[in-house]
């Protein structure tokens, strides 16, 4: 009996290092293989050498030591009709910020038609800085209207996300309205067609959900969405199903994502992220509603804000207090009953429009 008990065992310590040999060389061929290289990027070979010397001059990324606050930016490029070796401008910018003490996290969407000072061009559209120097002049220009360091940056394209929403399954979520918009020069390969209500999506139905801005709110719409989208695959990923896939999930999403994450930084992002559950997460549309300033530049419609506003909301919200309010207008606050305090920003992922402006035509 004695006998039998230690082959179980035996057996059973064989099976969890073979699992943990298993995930362990998934994790790392995926790190390698996504971390970008200055002699060797994979999806941003087009920047030419006197542009990437021109970034690497002005701006090189902040360490990150894992005390402070991380902020990854998620960049969602757009790569179709481009010519071989051109970068696209970026669909989706994001900022994921998470705070390793508090262990809250907050996710910021970038309306794309922000006007912003891009370093070494002057002013344009926040969405041109990829297309003129890569991720990290894309970094660097977010960092500097957000007033925050930018540590990281994950790149994907449709293809990517694509991939990534079919290898956890697919995601359940409330479709708000019908989407439909048909698109020609496409070939109609992503043209939109969603009926309203609970729909289970898979990769493509989920990108037309998230690209979807045909309508009177356009962009504004469009990032709530995005970010309430990407709460749920947090979620989803932070699932004990999801865990058990990983090296597939991993192994799909491989040849569509580039990072300067390194791999010792992966873990330590990649435990952090887990920590800070999604469904705390505070989204906020950037630049908020009550900040944007309508302008027309060249005779196309593009928002503005005032940076020093700006800095001063966002900072507002990473210390938990009314952005609305100055510092020393800030009332005391109050238990909730569940060890909290009461606070007027709401954490469900989901930001309220209020005051949204009537800017309908802006860039595709």
């Amino acid at each position: 009996m004695v006998r039998k008990i230690k082959w179980i065992f035996l057996t059973a310590l064989f099976l969890l290092l073979v699992a943990v040999g298993y995930y362990t060389y998934a994790f790392l061929h995926f790190a390698n293989n996504i971390q970008a290289k200055p002699d060797n990027t994979k999806l941003f070979s087009g920047i030419t050498a006197q542009n990437t010397t021109k970034v690497s001059e002005t701006y090189t990324p902040p360490k990150w030591e894992g005390k402070q606050r991380v902020n990854v930016l998620l960049l969602g490029g757009d790569s179709r009709g481009l010519k071989k070796n051109e970068i696209p401008r970026s669909d989706t910018l994001m900022v994921a910020s998470i705070d390793p003490i508090t262990k809250k996290a907050y996710l910021f969407s970038i309306l794309r038609d922000t006007y912003v000072k891009i370093p070494g061009y002057g002013d344009d559209r926040i969405n041109s800085a990829l297309a003129l120097g890569g991720p990290n002049l894309a970094m660097r220009t977010v960092g500097d209207l957000l007033g925050i360091p930018i540590q990281y940056y994950v790149y994907t394209d449709f293809k990517g996300f694509i991939a990534l929403v079919d290898a956890i399954d697919g995601i359940d979520i409330e479709v708000e309205k019908d989407m439909k918009y048909s698109d020609s020069e496409d070939g109609h390969e992503y043209d939109i067609n969603l009926k309203k209500g609970m729909q289970h999506l898979n990769g493509k139905t989920a990108l037309q959900y998230v690209r979807f801005r045909h309508d009177a709110l356009s962009d504004f719409a469009r990032t709530e969405r995005q970010r309430k989208f990407i709460q749920a695959v947090a979620e989803k990923m932070q699932s004990t199903s999801s865990l058990i896939k990983l090296p597939r999930i991993l192994n799909s999403v491989d040849p569509y994502i580039e990072t300067n994450l390194t791999t010792t930084d992966m873990l330590k992002l990649g435990s952090l992220g887990y920590e800070a559950k999604a469904s705390g997460m505070v989204s906020e549309q950037i630049p908020p509603s009550e900040l944007l300033i309508e302008k027309r530049v060249g005779g196309a419609d593009v928002l503005s804000v005032n940076r020093d506003k700006l800095q001063s909301y966002i900072k507002a919200l990473f210390e938990d207090r009314d952005p609305s309010l100055s510092p020393n207008q800030v009332p005391a606050t109050k238990d909730n009953g569940k060890g909290g305090t009461n606070n007027s920003k709401t954490t469900n992922g989901s930001a309220v429009l209020s005051s949204t402006p009537k800017t309908g035509s802006m860039h595709n």
